[in-house]
């Protein structure tokens, strides 16, 4: 006999806020990181190497006698792939010092950490945290990283991004590009990287640069001859100017009948400086802006017959939109593309978050007041009310299909529709 399990929900009311779960830091992430494997000199295991690069503007810098100081903490957990098991584990301290206030508060500085660690080739959990020591505050990001085996008789390691060349002490070091940010590289895409050969070979290197939609943009070939030792490559791809947007950069290796050996990629950005970290395709950034923008502007934009035609018209519409012109932050762009970014996060069902009808108000007026779930009732569907008590507005949603599906069915008349800050 069939044991039927029933469960009463009797009248039951939530009373919540649509809470802002995303970091909310605008234009800059709370910190950027990079994972890069190398060969290790220890047997049947591979180095990683572990940049951290903690941005200014999120760590609470104190007034000194001598400028102003700023103290955090990292820790850098390794598990295995389930993130089950820890295998190690580091954690230190940071002093940053800056002789003036400006600074502190500059998008374009940073402050740069690094570690390595050699590890058995395996999938792992990377769980990497940063705690101002002053605000208390915590950030966190986790990988899951694939550590790969680069004892084989051919085998190249990570690509790792450079910014400039410096000079320290008489020898040239190199700046990594953490962020991956080439939008202010006049020069191109820069990088480093490790060949590691067991016999004398010649090479075919092939760069390749793809956008978002696997489109290949740019491409240039080398010849290489590799010795047997760990070969040390410095490349710069003189690419055009790239417009906005996400890429990827693929470098084969190949022999001299034009087979294969190995391949490795890497992913990286192009945007100026005080754009939102979430922005990364243009033609979806135009798209979203129909919550802010007139129908005419949007034409004006969508209209124009190249990316870099676009991009510049894009740019111009949020400049015009700048209520602090005078600083490198736009608190409308930022916010607008954070509303964006937690809409598709959180409203995402059939469709793109931030199209859905709680996208919508979310994006146009921000977080509610007060919000009530009714998500079980005996006489009537799941639904929400969002309250908005400085504009007098009230909106309810209800899931007609009980698969999450909120619509809006509260009257839509008059302007409120407009982006507010």
């Amino acid at each position: 006999m069939k044991k039927i399990f029933i469960v009463l929900f009797l009248n039951v009311l939530i009373m919540a806020q649509v809470e802002n779960t995303i970091e909310k830091t605008g234009t800059v992430p709370m910190f950027f990181y990079d994972l890069l494997d190398y060969k290790s000199t220890q047997p049947a295991k591979t180095r990683v190497d572990v940049y951290v690069e903690v941005p200014y503007r999120v760590i609470q810098f104190v007034k000194t006698a001598k400028g102003f100081t700023a103290s955090y903490s990292i820790t850098i957990s390794i598990f295995d792939e389930e993130a089950e098991r820890m295998i190690t584990e580091r954690s230190w301290n940071e002093t940053v010092d800056s002789k003036d206030f400006e600074s502190t508060s500059s998008l374009k500085n940073y402050y740069l950490s690094y570690k390595t660690f050699d590890l058995a080739p395996n999938k792992y959990t990377f769980r990497l945290e940063v705690v101002d020591l002053d605000s208390k505050k915590n950030y966190i990001r986790n990988e899951v990283f694939d550590i790969r085996d680069l004892t084989a008789p051919f085998a190249i390691s990570d690509l790792l991004l450079i910014t400039k060349e410096i000079e320290v002490q008489g020898k040239k070091r190199m700046v990594p590009n953490v962020a991956r940010n080439v939008a202010t590289q006049k020069d191109g895409v820069n990088l480093y990287y490790e060949v590691y050969s067991d016999t004398l070979r010649d090479v075919l290197l092939e760069y390749k640069i793809i956008d978002i939609k696997e489109n290949e943009l740019f491409s240039v070939k080398d010849k290489k001859t590799f010795d047997q030792k760990i070969n040390q490559v410095n490349f710069s791809i003189g690419t055009p100017e790239l417009p906005m947007g996400e890429y990827k950069l693929i470098l084969n290796l190949k022999d001299s009948a034009d087979n294969l050996l190995t391949s490795v990629s890497k992913t990286f950005y192009s945007r100026w400086v005080g754009m939102p970290s979430s922005v990364v395709d243009l033609d979806k950034a135009i798209e979203q802006m129909v919550y802010i923008a007139k129908e005419s502007e949007l034409d004006d934009i969508e209209d124009l017959p190249t990316k870099e035609e676009r991009q510049k018209k894009y740019i111009q519409f949020w400049k015009a939109k700048d209520p602090t012109p005078n600083t490198e932050e736009n608190e409308v762009f930022e916010e607008y593309y954070r509303r964006v970014e937690y809409s598709n996060v959180h409203f995402k069902h059939y469709i793109e978050g931030w199209k859905t009808d709680m996208g919508m108000i979310y994006i146009t007026l921000g977080p509610p007041n007060n919000v009530e779930r009714h998500p079980f009732e005996f006489d009537s569907k799941p639904y929400e009310v969002w309250d908005y008590y400085d504009i007098n507005k009230r909106f309810i949603f209800v899931d007609q299909t009980g698969f999450g599906d909120y619509r809006l069915i509260t009257p839509v008349y008059g302007s409120w529709w407009r982006y507010r800050p």
